[in-house]
This record gives structure tokens, sequence and C-alpha cells, in this order.
């Protein structure tokens, strides 16, 4: 693997973006960016699925459902801090109790495709599947809905849980869906999305674009824009050519892309980091036969040259990670117990037995990963390790530790990955759980006091005691020998400087609260 093969490959695309400035017409997908009634806005991956219960999450995921979808509350901010506010589907939303959320839908909003109306009982069924689904960990709290009447109910915990509204109901698996319509098609679905509700409606061409435009069944308060226009820019260095054409208005940019504008920003346009509550890590399987002995993996954390890879991959923007809590939040680590030492890398393997090892780092097919994997690649090599990278488009990528997608799990040896975090710890953790081996817990370990560790999390309240339960959770991790612990990367966005824009806590787009 070699960085031309990437750069070309930006370069065409690039090329593609640029030309289109004065073939527009001609291209479909492909159009200028207008003010006022349009609004053309970057996903810089397509979708993989918008079921909440069953998908990757996310971008682009969350920012099209929160769309196209109901919920109870959205995220709002309040002296830059992240809270949570009643969203446009709703009367009334309260917090009566600890454990007793009870709410009141707006009548008269309508499911597509003949579904009916918006009703509580939707919000029991999409709450209780959440409960039994991949990320059941988001409802880790929850007991059950009470239906009260047609619009109005009550979300019963099975104890106190302050997170709940900021971490669960505002996130994107907070999302509504329709009852029947889910049940008409089995229970699950993809991309095709039996039944919307929202102020917008989506059209998606797959690995082209996705566009909303507005609902006429949609009785609420109108959004700013006619047509929202996501063309689907995979290369960053294309995103950002294209912004500077102007053929977008709001574009997720880069590492060095962002360093580069810090110097000098584009004209009439503004800068917003959306937030840091990403992790990006190293991870190992522990059950390949290469990575079996935890002196090779504790050979690899004492290899890699982190700061180097921040370096070198994200211009020195992004902030050095030891641990999956983020910036701001209850349980953030400080220091790592390994660090960069390559003699005593060497020593590991010596004392292991280990010679002549070769591995396959397996990573997302985007600028930055591949640098970050040169790297790497150089560091083992230090060592005597051999790595082969292997990059993926975002379909094979997210599918291949899941074993319910096929058998490349057992192939997995090493890879570079990066979750979303939410505005509190619990939710970082909740994918390194014994049930999540073989789902999203990729490195496939697991440990009692980790699982006990986890369950107190949840229950505790004083951030005192939260932060030395979450800190002494990471070190558990690390002592795995499975990770070792990267950045935390910015989620930066150029936009023009007219436009008022919305983010989550975790960097999606809410693209229906977006103001001109």
């Amino acid at each position: 693997m070699s960085i031309n093969g990437l750069s070309r490959r930006a370069l065409l695309q690039s090329i593609a973006f640029g030309s289109a400035l004065s073939v527009a017409s001609s291209i479909p997908g492909i159009s200028f960016s207008a003010s006022g009634g349009k609004l053309t806005v970057r996903f810089n991956r397509d979708m993989d699925s918008l079921d909440p219960g069953y998908y990757v999450g996310g971008h682009p995921d969350n920012d099209v459902n929160w769309c196209c979808m109901p919920a109870l509350v959205h995220y709002d901010y309040v002296d830059g801090m992240a809270v949570w506010a009643k969203s446009p589907f709703v009367d009334r939303v309260e917090v009566v109790s600890p454990t007793r959320i009870e709410f009141k839908l707006k009548s008269g909003l309508m499911w597509s495709n003949g579904y009916g109306e918006l009703t509580s009982e939707d919000v029991a069924f999409s709450y209780d599947r959440m409960a039994q689904s991949e990320w059941k960990g988001d409802y880790v709290a929850y007991d059950r809905t009470e239906i009260a009447d047609k619009y109005s109910g009550a979300l019963i915990l099975k104890q106190a849980f302050a997170p709940f509204m900021t971490q669960t109901l505002s996130s994107g698996t907070g999302v509504i869906i329709s009852k029947k319509a889910t049940e008409a098609v089995g229970g699950k679905f993809t991309n095709d999305v039996p039944a919307t509700c929202g102020p917008y409606v989506m059209e998606w061409k797959q690995g082209q674009y996705v566009r909303m435009t507005r609902n006429p069944e949609w009785t609420g308060t109108k959004p700013q824009y006619d047509e929202i226009y996501c063309p689907i820019v995979t290369e960053d260095s294309a995103a950002a050519l294209a912004y500077e054409a102007g053929e977008l208005d709001v574009a997720q940019i880069s590492s060095d892309t962002y360093a580069r504008y810090l110097k000098q920003v584009p004209a009439d346009s503004k800068l917003t980091v959306a937030g840091a509550l990403q992790y990006m890590w190293l991870g190992m399987n522990i059950d390949n036969p290469k990575m079996k002995d935890i002196r090779v993996r504790q050979a690899i954390q004492h290899a890699v040259d982190v700061s180097a890879i921040n370096q070198g991959a994200y211009s020195g923007t992004a902030e050095l990670s030891s641990g999956i809590v983020c910036p701001g939040l209850v349980g953030k680590r400080n220091q790592t117990g390994y660090s960069y030492d390559p003699a005593k890398a060497k020593a590991l393997l010596d004392e292991a037995g280990v010679s002549g090892l070769s591995l396959t780092l397996r990573t997302l097919n985007n600028q930055e990963r591949i640098l970050a994997s040169t790297i790497i690649q150089a560091n083992l090599a230090a060592i005597g390790i051999a790595v082969e990278i292997m990059p993926l488009d975002s379909g094979p990528f997210w599918e291949m530790g899941q074993e319910s997608k096929g058998d490349t799990w057992k192939d997995m040896e090493i890879w570079l990955m990066r979750y979303g975090s939410g505005p509190d710890p619990y939710g970082a953790f909740q994918w390194f759980v014994r049930d999540q081996v073989g789902i999203w817990n990729w490195e496939r370990w697991s440990s009692d006091e980790f699982e006990k560790l986890y369950v107190e999390l949840v229950a505790v309240s004083e951030a005192e005691e939260r932060h030395k339960i979450a800190i002494r959770m990471q070190e558990i991790m690390e002592e795995t020998g499975a990770y070792v612990f990267l950045t935390h990367e910015p989620e930066v966005f150029v936009h023009r400087d007219n436009i008022s824009p919305r983010f989550a806590p975790s960097g999606e787009t809410m693209l229906s609260y977006f103001k001109a």
C-alpha cells in the first residue's frame, strides 16, 4: 500500500468536483450551492442504515434521521453546554422524578406510506425495541413505557440515571419509528425506511447523494431550507476543493485542512469545532493466533509513537488520548501505563520468542487513517514486525468484526478504529462489555471486574466516584494489551458565514435547525 494510490484517487475526485463548475448542469447529482432555499452539505460517507437499533450510527445516519424521523427531545445548547430540549414533535416533556419522564405528543403528525398518526404506541414500541437491540447499552437504565392515551405516556427507568435525557433520548438512538410499518417489513430495515415522519422527506442515490426536501404532510414548524442536498464526498481533499469552488455550503474538513484554514480561512466563511467526543485507537484481536500472547500486544503498545501520529496524520490538531473517555468528561485519563519505548518493545518480543511476525492492519480508506497507518507500519518495522496496510471502504470496514456479517473477524489482527461518544462517559464503555463481543467489541476480551464496574457507573451519581470507576475501567482495557490509545479528533466544519449551524456534541449535523 502506498500513499500514491490514495493521492491519485483523491486527485481524480478533486478533478471531478472542479469540473462541475463548468458542466454542473450535465452531471446528475451535482449542482451549484445556492443561498435561500437550498443548503448543500458534504456527507463524508454513504449511509449504513437508518434503523436506530441496528446501525453504525453517527454521521450521516443520525443527520438524516433527525430530519426525517420523530424524537421526544433534541440537543440544544445553553451557554455552550449541551442540554436537552423538547423536539418539534411534542407539546410536553417533563422529568417529574428521577425515574419518570412524562410526554405528550403533538396530534396530527402523520407517518408516510399510509401508516397513520404518530402515537404513544410508537414511542413504547421504539424504546422497548431499543432495549433489546445492538444499541441496548444506551437503554441500560430504561424499564418500560406506560401509555396513558393516544398521545401521552411516561418513560419509567429502573433507577435514577441523570444522563438518560442527553446521552440516550437526545442521541440518534432516541429516534422513534413506526410500530405498524416496522412490523410490516419484518421488524428491521436498513436505508429503505418503511415510514418517516418529520419536516423532510428523503431521496437517496447510493454512493452519490442524499437529497432532503420539505415534507408536504408536515404540520409542525417549517425549517429554514426548502432542500438540503448532500453529495457523498469521501475524499477530504476533494471536499476542501469543492467548498473553495463554491459547490458546498457546509463541509466537514480534515485535520490538515483545518490547520491550513486556521492560518487563512476562505473568504466569507467560518470554522466551527463541533466537538472532540471521538476516541481513536489501534485495536488487536486477542483471539487471533498471532495476537494471543499478551507480550506481543504489549510490545505493540510500546512500539507506537502516538505523538508522531498526531503530527503526521493530524497536523498536531488532535488531542492525544490515554483512554476512551473524551476531553471534558468525568473519567478522562491523563496518562497511560505504557510509553513509547522501542527497546522495551523488542525485549517483550524476545521474551515471547517471536520473530519474523507479519500483520495486516485494516483501516478506513481516508487520508488521515492511511497516514496514521503508515506511521504505525514504520514503528512496527523498527521492532521487526512487518505490516501490510489494508484500506477498506466504509461498508466492508464496519462489517468486518461482526460475526453476523461473515467470518472476516477470524482473520482480523490489528486495525485502526474510531468511535464517537455522547456527553457522558458510560456511553463509551457500552461497546466493550461481554455482550458486545462479536458485535462491536472486536478485540474480543471480557472481564468480570469490568462488567461489575459498568453496572456501578450507571448506578452511581456522585462525580468523584464515577471518575474513579471510569479510570479503573480504562486501566482494565489497557491491561488486556489490546489497545493503543491514539487521539481525540476534533470534528471541524467550514461553512458560509451567513449560516448559523447546530451540531450534536458528537459532531453530527442537526440540519433541520440550520438557519440563514
